[in-house]
């Protein structure tokens, strides 16, 4: 094997230190009373409206380039012998006139239990308060839901955002979303379902804000209390 020499590992090195010397990193930290995605709760073991979650992560963006990195983690309680969410993701974001898009890559991870693990594609664009964001599933499995196989893949989740701020500091914030399974696990009996989000942010300086909205899903009748709507109160720090 030919190795490189040093003069064109230097050259390389001297070629990315431009990028490396204007790479950004941020932090996140939240105490949230309830963690739902997608509108369905994501701690099972009660049916109470407050099941306590703490979150964080970080992002990392390589100056000016439009390409990013992060992790973002958060406690749950719905997959036996687990208790972390932990999400990896990395894309790019873009302008094109006034639309800013991004488009990306996603996995989330059960240390405890590996049934769950799903990884998406996505992408979204938006136009000044409004935001439109499609992600698309490209493993096997969609959160366990198809069991064996490659029966959840292709299931393909649609989201609608509005992100407005209305008074001096205070942002309203309102979703809706739909989920639509692939048919390896639709024809199972799983039913589509809509989830809807509709709140309301303080921003306290210093990357401190507190959060209220009230979220839930359609289709209790199939998945039960989770998808009830609840009240839900985050309190966030970013870094």
């Amino acid at each position: 094997m030919k190795y490189p020499s040093l003069k064109t590992l230097g050259l390389a090195l001297a070629a990315a230190f431009p990028v490396l010397a204007s790479a950004q990193w941020s932090a996140n930290v939240s105490l949230t009373t309830n963690y739902k995605f997608r509108g369905q709760d994501q701690d099972a073991s009660r049916s109470k409206a407050i099941k306590p979650a703490l979150q964080g992560g970080f992002d990392y963006t390589f100056g000016e380039s439009g390409w990013y990195l992060g992790n973002w983690n958060s406690s749950v309680n719905w997959l036996q012998g687990n208790s972390l969410e932990m999400d990896f993701y990395g894309g790019y974001k873009f302008k094109v006139g006034e639309v800013d898009g991004d488009l990306g890559a996603l996995t989330y991870v059960y240390p405890g239990n590996s049934t769950g693990n799903t990884t998406e594609l996505y992408g979204a664009a938006s136009y000044g308060p409004f935001t439109a964001k499609y992600a698309h599933t490209v493993s096997a499995d969609y959160f366990g839901l198809a069991g064996s196989g490659a029966k959840g893949r292709n299931t393909g989740y649609l989201n609608l955002a509005y992100s407005q701020e209305v008074l001096a500091h205070t942002t309203l914030k309102a979703t809706v979303g739909y989920t639509r399974f692939a048919s390896g696990i639709h024809d199972q009996g799983v039913p589509h379902y809509v989830d809807y989000s509709l709140g309301a942010s303080y921003d306290f300086g210093s990357g401190l804000a507190l959060g209220a909205a009230v979220a839930g899903a359609t289709q209790k009748d199939y998945f039960g209390d989770g998808n009830k709507a609840r009240l839900i109160v985050t309190l966030s720090k970013t870094l």
